[in-house]
């Protein structure tokens, strides 16, 4: 595979499900000691990233899942954010000035504070009640970042008795990380032709529903525009007719990501419109990738895994084909902002 360390990525993706005992222990301690909400509070793309373990949570548990952004937070604060909290703050470089102003608030008022970093000498690594560390680095903190999420919601539901067969879905996860592994090496021969598409244009509106949303705002986002400076328009698939289909037309490129959650026929409301209107329509489909050995419902929550692991590659292929590492930035942690 192009401009991949194999064994890398597996000792990443190990080391996030690897948590997962530690993780369900912090939660099951919490929960007990009569913790009455979860905040998810990340700043920018790992904001995005906990997007898919809210969503699990507010539409499957009872327990209050909240999702902010810190720099709103620190200015406003929040009536539901108390000492009996759980904040959960992911920052892959564990600096992330906004998050870390946040931490400072978030020990005035008490609440119990677990974050996911990559390095653990650092303001987020030292400054948590229970930090979690792996290693990770661009290329790989979304697998790591949505398994992670992805646990903690899961324990909160096994500890609240709204899930009665965690042991096996986490049992699922853990044996990820190689089948991913898999999954890459499957779609390598496809992913020039993805990265073509991509190059080809300096526009594209990138959709998605459900869990696989997140990943399309975040690719758009974070990678298309951060790390290749091409404009996006990313749009959840049930906004998109809202709106947005008005700037459809012949030659205009839509990327869409479909994945397996019931939020599935969203995603094919887009796909069935768009062909009618353009033909640069673009599909990135999970239901595509074969998971040997896991089933059907996890694959609907590990969705936007999927999406990330697959479109490493479509990127590893992009920077090539258009000469732009995916490390250059302009301004990014460059110039004062």
């Amino acid at each position: 595979m192009l401009n991949f360390d194999e064994q890398r990525f597996l000792r990443i993706q190990n080391g996030a499900v690897g948590l997962h005992a530690r993780l369900d222990q912090v939660i099951g301690s919490c929960l007990s000691s009569g913790a009455e909400n979860v905040f998810f509070l990340g700043t920018g793309g790992a904001a995005i990233l906990m997007q898919p373990a809210v969503q699990l949570l507010q539409t499957k548990s009872r327990f209050p899942a909240f999702h902010g952004l810190p720099a709103e937070l620190v200015v406003t604060g929040s009536a539901n954010l108390t000492e009996k909290s759980i904040v959960v703050m992911p920052s892959l470089s564990g600096t992330t000035k906004e998050s870390v102003a946040l931490l400072a608030k978030l020990k005035e008022i008490g609440a119990t504070v677990l974050t996911l970093v990559g390095h653990a000498e650092t303001p987020l690594g030292k400054g948590g009640d229970h930090v979690f560390v792996n290693f990770a680095e661009d290329d790989t903190s979304c697998e790591s970042f949505y398994l992670q999420s992805l646990i903690i919601a899961l324990s909160i539901m096994k500890h609240r008795g709204e899930i009665t067969n965690y042991d096996q879905l986490v049992g699922e996860l853990v044996q990820l990380p190689a089948l991913l592994l898999e999954v890459k090496r499957a779609y390598e021969p496809k992913a020039e032709d993805f990265a073509r598409t991509l190059a080809a244009s300096d526009y594209h509106i990138v959709t998605g529903a459900g869990n696989a949303w997140p990943q399309a705002f975040y690719y758009g986002m974070c990678i298309l525009e951060e790390m290749q400076w091409i404009r996006t328009r990313p749009v959840h698939a049930s906004d998109f007719f809202h709106g947005t289909l008005e700037l459809v037309e012949k030659g205009v490129s839509v990327i869409l990501f479909k994945g397996e959650d019931a939020l599935r026929p969203l995603a094919e409301r887009v796909e069935n419109f768009v062909p009618n209107y353009t033909d640069k329509l673009t599909v990135l489909d999970t239901a595509s990738f074969e998971l040997p050995g896991i089933s059907a419902e996890v694959r609907a929550l590990v969705s936007p895994v999927l999406l990330a692991t697959v479109l490493e590659r479509i990127s590893a292929h992009l920077e090539v084909l258009r000469n732009h590492p995916l490390t250059t930035r302009r301004y990014y942690k460059r110039v004062a902002y």
